[in-house]
């Protein structure tokens, strides 16, 4: 499979009838700010370099950010936080993300996440995220220079752990608990953690710019 490929298999999924549903249905009423845009409203496709070092696992879209834009992580405060952090550590060439029009392009990074589609309260189902889980492996096929695993939040990180298991890659005997800046070797490979930077975190001090920028400070120095 190509990345053209891949991209219109994902764009065209139908899956998780509740997400398909749910998503449709947030591009039909709007939020008001957004009244005037036409939203995405389909499932969303990774985004970022083929040839990217660090691939980062997202949780999902959101509702008014990339299920309205079409784009990973654009359009929200959740995107604003990681491509401002992309910026400053070289891997993009802008720190703003508004639309999928506004010339912003990645060096040697790829974000993803583990399901396509914006769930109801950021809440996708087990059953849901393992729909996604070919494309997952679809991608880390296609990425063939990756050198770092980055996993945004909790669910990201059970996502990876479980499609590492199933693609037998070297891992620890003994599952680490996640932890904001969690590593660890996978073989040649190597494993980073973070908080999401959802409004959550970011806005009741748990997840601190400081915090947050040091990650991506860290996998640029992994890479090198």
């Amino acid at each position: 499979m190509t990345w053209k490929q891949l991209t219109r298999e994902i764009i065209t999924c139908e899956r998780c009838p509740r997400l398909r549903t749910y998503c449709k249905e947030v591009a039909r009423v709007k939020r008001r700010q957004y009244r005037e845009e036409e939203y995405w409203g389909k499932p969303v496709p990774g985004f970022g370099d083929p040839k990217a070092a660090l691939w980062i696992w997202g949780l999902a879209p959101a509702a008014h950010g990339a299920n309205r834009t079409g784009r990973m992580f654009t359009g929200d405060s959740s995107g604003n936080w990681l491509y401002r952090a992309l910026h400053e550590s070289g891997f993009a060439n802008q720190p703003t993300s508004e639309n999928r029009i506004d010339g912003l392009e990645l060096t040697g990074a790829y974000v993803t996440a583990t399901a396509r589609c914006a769930p109801p309260d950021n809440k996708p189902t087990k059953e849901e995220i393992a729909n996604c889980e070919s494309y997952l492996r679809e991608e880390s096929r296609l990425l063939k220079n990756k050198k770092i695993y980055l996993a945004l939040g909790s669910i990201a990180y059970d996502a990876w752990w479980k499609w590492a298991t199933e693609e037998k890659l070297p891992l620890p005997a003994k599952r680490p608990k996640f932890s904001h800046g969690l590593e660890f070797k996978v073989g040649e490979q190597i494993f980073l953690a973070s908080y999401h930077p959802s409004r959550q975190n970011t806005q009741t001090g748990r997840l601190t710019w400081e915090m947050w920028s040091g990650i991506f400070e860290r996998a640029r120095k992994l890479i090198g």
